[in-house]
């Protein structure tokens, strides 16, 4: 945006920061918000605290880097409030798990480490959030956010007290993280009738009890190399002989992978599904849902724990929905989903929110190439989360902007 396009706003900015940074005790630190907001907006190449000042009339460098890094306010209840309006506005159908890295040079910012980086495709040294997203197939938002921190840095007390990793912050894995995420969701009275997330959380068995135990449904990408059980095979109860504790049911054939399982499916199975109109017209393609059992030791340790405990557990694995993609002319499936929604869910609904989780693109394009959220250069734990909770504020204001049915179309 255009300095006199940003200025133009100010009107609006003030109602928005007035509510949305309300938990903010002071008046000058809302201030610096709505003025921080203003520079992540204005037209740059660069959206780090030194560049903004410069471009602002009213930028004060030292102000700015004082309220992102040091400024000791609460981002969590701004990003509920951002949350709250934003879910009135979208009504989401689907929450979405994801997670996005930052490339990084050195070893002082809190949470880098030499890990996968996908936004190079590779390991490289760099920083892991993880994210929940509120979604439509017209609009979608953040809705909370975590940096990951890896074990080496709970490893080092020094390096952590040096970056500002407060002593209550552990490793945990990125599905944990998620599931904590969902759970501050949840308590803000949000819900959404589906999550939805790739395979790096699809493939985690804790992290799809921890979804069930929580009541939460899920569509969950797969990589097809997970095993499974048809639905019809039972398990086998050898006889008991009197002596110790009776022996688990057990399955007398191996699990097979799902690519094997969908291999196996007659062709019949397959059927054309609509899901959204592209960019180039409807977006269709083949699937099949294939009722399973999955299994693997992740899955027995999960349905032991669900069933009361190994000794109570009657060996039975439970049902899973699996979703298959198998596109005409190609020589095998592409896609694979496991989900705990009702069997008679038509297979439209499946495909439908298998494939939104393609809109959070969206989100990272404009946060990060649009915002800077990748822009910022301090290094502490508190500086990062404010960052990305004044980032978050931008896409929500300009959201709500595109939402509005009062302003007018740009030309």
């Amino acid at each position: 945006m255009k300095l006199g396009d940003v200025e133009r706003l100010r009107g609006e900015l003030a109602e928005f920061v007035g509510d949305v940074f309300g938990s903010l005790p002071r008046q000058d630190q809302r201030r610096w918000g709505a003025c921080y907001l203003r520079g992540l907006m204005l037209d740059g190449r660069r959206k780090s605290i030194q560049p903004m000042a410069q471009r602002l009339p009213d930028g004060n460098m030292q102000a700015l880097q004082q309220f992102v890094s040091q400024s000791p306010w609460d981002p969590l209840p701004v990003r509920r409030r951002i949350a709250q309006r934003l879910s009135e506005m979208i009504r989401p159908q689907v929450w979405v798990i994801d997670d996005v890295s930052f490339p990084k040079c050195g070893r002082a910012c809190a949470g880098v480490a030499r890990q996968y980086c996908g936004a190079l495709g590779k390991r490289a040294n760099c920083q892991v959030a993880v994210s929940v997203h509120a979604a439509t197939d017209t609009a979608s938002c953040p809705l909370d956010w975590q940096l990951y921190l890896p074990r080496e840095w709970t490893e080092e007390p020094d390096r952590c007290r040096r970056a500002g990793v407060t002593d209550d912050v552990v490793h945990q894995e990125k599905w944990r993280l998620a599931l904590g995420l969902l759970d501050n969701v949840s308590e803000w009275g949000l819900k959404a009738p589906v999550v939805v997330a790739d395979a790096g959380y699809g493939v985690s068995t804790p992290f799809r009890h921890g979804l069930e135990e929580r009541g939460l449904y899920y569509v969950l990408a797969l990589t097809g190399k997970e095993v499974a059980h048809e639905l019809d095979i039972e398990p086998h109860q050898p006889d008991y002989e009197g002596l110790g504790p009776p022996t688990l049911a057990r399955y007398r054939t191996a699990p097979r992978a799902l690519t094997v399982h969908a291999a196996e499916a007659a062709a019949d199975h397959f059927a054309e599904v609509a899901w959204r109109q592209g960019s180039k017209g409807t977006m269709t393609s083949r699937f099949a849902v294939l009722a399973l059992r999955a299994a693997g030791k992740q899955s027995i340790a999960a349905a032991q724990a669900a069933g009361g405990g190994r000794n109570q557990w009657n060996g039975v694995l439970p049902p899973s929905t699996v979703l298959v993609e198998w596109p005409a002319g190609q020589d095998g499936p592409t896609g694979y989903w496991i989900s705990n929604l009702p069997p008679e869910t038509p297979v439209g609904e499946l495909v439908r929110w298998a494939k939104m989780r393609w809109r959070i693109e969206h989100d990272y394009r404009e946060l990060k190439h649009g915002l800077g959220l990748d822009h910022f250069e301090g290094r502490t734990w508190r500086g990062w989360h404010h960052h990305a909770t004044l980032v978050t504020a931008a896409q929500a204001f300009l959201t709500l902007r595109r939402l509005d049915p009062k302003v007018p179309t740009p030309a």
